[in-house]
């Protein structure tokens, strides 16, 4: 009698698989005869039961578990889509998620020295962005009608939260004045995004979604603000209540911040990549810093380099050249705004830097890498939210001439599949 199959599997309803690896995203693969199976939660060398509908499956128990498996400390486990390895070990889990890295450069025929994951988790996340939603019901009144936490599991759901432990402390009344805000905003029966970031001058709060308010609607809003002391209220990014401006210290400078600007997720991961950054251009002279937000890196570079930062956001250009005009001791800076997926810094403009650092959105620097690659600059260093478009662009400035000397991996959004990395690359 033949031994039985790994995989008790049928396309669609309840199955058992065993999970033979991990995909680059964090679910559980199980390799079956009619293809893939992705099992979000489960863990590489487990036999679990699945409801399964086509190659997407839901966790329903576990039959053998990992000895790598630990218990979650969060309570939204599994229904909530934030946190996708609460469940793992610390060493297997940072193995891994190096691991992607690794595996996104060989991919593109890139080998070259990765480090240890670095742990920039720190206090916790800064800034969050909480959605709002209406349950059901004609008109949303209340607790048992609007839902206000995060996105569900591979889902547009709101799972409705009071807590969440990966949040800095800084953000502790983050969550109850998103709750306020949403009920006050219910009677519009549109779906919010409330983001939320910790600021060192209080909470900087920015509604989207609701259209239009009535003056009576603006002014309830404005009352909630002062209620829940919050630095600053805005909504669609157009003021309501300012309390405090919102402030974040940058090296010696302090930012004012722009209505919902960028942040690195956490502060242990902004000090961690702007140490790389300033590591790796040691000796720069004058820095170009692209995709340079409000001034994460140029202002901390400018403690001992000439830097001309260009970024796409005006109001983010309009935070640092304000930041640079309060503060004294810094080389000369330089605040540009340019789309630099449009518009790159051609090899022309290039030849003046002895350096470039430069931190794309997730969607990588494509446009700017093909220039960079034309140009003579001596040193690039490339920080980055997504190692496959990192890769992209490693590629073409090899094709170019640099040499990737190093990548260090960097974890500041523990317990996910997100991986930032700093890359240094030389003539």
């Amino acid at each position: 009698m033949s031994a039985p199959s790994p995989h008790g599997a049928s396309p669609h309803g309840l199955a058992t698989l065993r999970i033979d690896r991990l995909g680059h995203r964090g679910d559980g693969i199980a390799d079956t005869p009619d293809g893939p199976v992705f099992v979000p939660l489960a863990l590489a060398g487990e036999r679990v039961e699945v409801e399964r509908q086509g190659e997407r499956a839901r966790l329903v128990s576990i039959v053998e578990a990992s000895p790598e498996r630990v218990d979650p400390f969060c309570r939204h486990v599994g229904v909530c889509g934030g946190c996708a390895f609460q469940h793992w070990q610390a060493e297997p889990y940072r193995a891994w998620k190096r691991s992607l890295v690794v595996e996104a450069l060989a991919r593109v025929g890139i080998e070259t020295d990765v480090a240890p994951l670095v742990d920039a988790h720190g206090e916790g996340r800064r800034r969050a962005t909480f959605h709002a939603r209406g349950t059901g019901g004609s008109a949303p009144k209340g607790l048992d009608t609007l839902a206000v936490g995060f996105a569900g599991w591979r889902s547009h759901a709101v799972v409705a939260i009071d807590a969440c432990p990966i949040l800095a402390p800084s953000l502790a009344g983050a969550l109850p004045a998103a709750w306020a805000l949403a009920q006050a905003l219910a009677p519009v029966a549109k779906p919010l995004d409330i983001q939320v970031t910790a600021t060192e001058t209080g909470l900087d709060v920015d509604v989207r979604g609701s259209g239009p308010l009535k003056p009576r609607s603006i002014a309830a809003l404005a009352a909630l603000a002062e209620a829940h002391k919050l630095a600053r209220l805005t909504r669609h990014g157009e003021l309501v209540l300012q309390r405090e401006p919102p402030l974040l210290t940058m090296g010696r400078a302090r930012v004012p911040l722009p209505p919902g600007s960028f942040l690195q997720a956490t502060t242990a991961g902004e000090a961690t990549l702007a140490a790389l950054v300033a590591e790796a251009t040691k000796g720069a002279r004058h820095i170009a810093d692209l995709f340079s937000g409000v001034g994460t890196f140029g202002l901390r570079l400018a403690e001992r380099a000439r830097v001309a930062a260009y970024e796409s956001s005006a109001p983010a250009v309009e935070a640092l050249n304000k930041a640079v005009r309060g503060v004294s001791g810094l080389k000369p800076v330089t605040g540009e705004a340019r789309d630099l997926f449009r518009r790159p810094l051609l090899p022309l403009e290039l030849k003046a830097f002895d350096a470039v650092v430069f931190d794309p959105p997730r969607q990588g620097a494509e446009a700017q890498s093909v220039q960079l690659a034309a140009s003579k600059v001596p040193l690039v260093v490339g920080v980055s939210c997504d190692p496959v478009t990192f890769a992209r662009d490693a590629a073409l400035l090899i094709e170019g001439g640099y040499r990737l000397e190093h990548v260090t991996p960097v974890d500041q959004f523990r317990y996910s599949a997100h991986v930032e990395l700093v890359g240094v690359f030389r003539r």
